[in-house]
């Protein structure tokens, strides 16, 4: 079975939502998008206080290169344009509050036919949508799918792994929407102008894997089945686990021919294309031990997390941390009056751990052997704790993908991450933002 070297095997909590079918939840009354909600520059606003929108109508312009359309999620009234905190900027940032008024009213995208339409054309189509990457990482997508003339791109990759614990949302998609998901493919590969994709499944989703290849009905689309195993959803582990190409150090997948993009992702891209529709909600897994009743829920773009939890029966008592994402990736929050953005895959719950007191690192080697890019996570740990950054980049600090397999394997319970986090971010400011 296909994999790679290194990783680990936590828990998959894959049953507390699997069998939750996805839930269309109404829109709430009011919504709360930040301008920032893509990775790169924050949108430029276009709207302001008491202007009627309707569902789908551009509220925001790319602010650079690397930034994103937006669009209201509802019909109805921008109250203000407030600051909110922003779980992953760390403070508060401009956000758009819009009151709804009415049902959805869709402006929606303008343009012919998919298939009359070019290379570029569809391309302008996935820029004016709004979309980016929908696991989480929030890369806007159109960027991705126009690398460098001199980055020949021949395979086309769907990362349908979903290996972080307890999420679910890809695996309903594709059980649920797996003809929207072919279609997308096919509108991707014309994009690229590629003759081959790739579908990467892990072993525990052959229901889906069988259904997939059912319903395939051309040789260019090919399945992969993956061995079960965490970070087997990273890029660069997802690209060798197929191919056989390894990314380079400080390289990315175009630098071998490849683009990959999440299965949410590439349905959006069909709802823009075909339906056109901008990307204004997103499929949601609401689970972990701290909820009372796990879902998949499809939710507007703004929607906070209190009013998404209830859905999920709300928090247990108990409850000690909820998370943005999943348990080895996510970001967690100690507030749950902010709203969801773009890349915000699940809202996970955690019950008290056990409590555990860290210890000086035994140079057991655990972490070296856990790590899927072939680093010293335990020296790269003592490198940035002794503010050494030159030396930590020289032993591969900015190829860490943090995916938090060092912290997980360490009998010293280190938390190898968030130092490694640190280290990047001091290293990047002393040298002027530049990477």
């Amino acid at each position: 079975m296909l994999s790679f070297r290194g990783g680990i095997h936590p828990p998959e909590k894959k049953e507390l939502a699997k069998e939750s079918k996805l839930i269309y939840i109404d829109p709430p009354e009011i919504v709360y998008v930040f301008l920032s909600n893509h990775a790169g520059a924050p949108a430029k606003c276009l709207v302001k206080e008491n202007d009627s929108v309707k569902t789908g109508q551009v509220i925001g312009e790319p602010g650079g290169f690397i930034s994103a359309y937006l669009h209201s999620p509802v019909t109805g009234v921008v109250k203000k344009i407030d600051k909110i905190y922003h779980p992953i900027q760390g403070r508060p940032m401009e956000t758009v509050v819009i009151e709804r008024t009415s049902q959805d009213e869709w402006q929606y995208l303008e343009h012919p036919d998919w298939e009359n339409l070019s290379k570029e054309q569809l391309l302008e189509v996935v820029k004016k949508a709004g979309i980016v990457g929908l696991g989480g990482a929030m890369f806007p997508t159109h960027v991705k799918l126009n690398p460098p003339a001199n980055k020949k791109i021949d395979t086309f990759i769907v990362n349908a792994a979903e290996c972080e614990p307890y999420l679910t949302v890809d695996y309903r998609l594709m059980l649920e929407r797996y003809h929207d998901l072919i279609l997308g493919i096919k509108i991707v590969m014309k994009i690229l102008q590629v003759q081959k994709a790739y579908i990467g499944i892990e072993s525990n989703k052959t229901d889906v894997f069988n259904q997939l290849k059912s319903a395939l009905d051309s040789e260019e689309i090919e399945l992969k089945l993956l061995k079960t195993k965490y970070p087997q959803g990273a890029e660069k582990q997802l690209i060798y686990a197929i191919t056989g190409r390894k990314v380079p150090v400080g390289g990315l997948p175009m630098d071998v021919g490849v683009v990959v993009q999440n299965v949410q992702t590439v349905i959006a891209i069909k709802e823009a294309v075909v339906d056109r529709k901008p990307l204004i909600q997103r499929a949601i897994t609401i689970s972990g031990e701290g909820v009372n009743k796990p879902v998949n829920l499809i939710a507007r773009i703004g929607t906070k997390i209190e009013e998404l939890l209830q859905y999920a029966g709300g928090l247990k008592e108990e409850t000690e941390r909820v998370i943005l994402g999943g348990p080895m990736t996510g970001i967690s929050v100690n507030r749950v009056d902010i709203p969801i953005m773009k890349g915000t895959s699940g809202i996970t719950a955690l019950l008290k751990e056990k409590e555990y007191t860290q210890k000086a690192c035994i140079r057991c080697t655990k972490c070296v052997i856990a790590c899927p890019m072939d680093l010293q996570p335990y020296l790269l740990y003592l490198l940035a704790n002794k503010r050494k950054y030159d030396e930590a980049v020289e032993e591969g600090l900015l190829s860490c993908i943090e995916c938090g397999s060092c912290a997980y394997v360490c009998p010293s319970k280190i938390d190898h991450v968030r130092a490694i986090k640190l280290a990047k971010k001091v290293y990047q400011a002393l040298r002027g933002g530049k990477k």
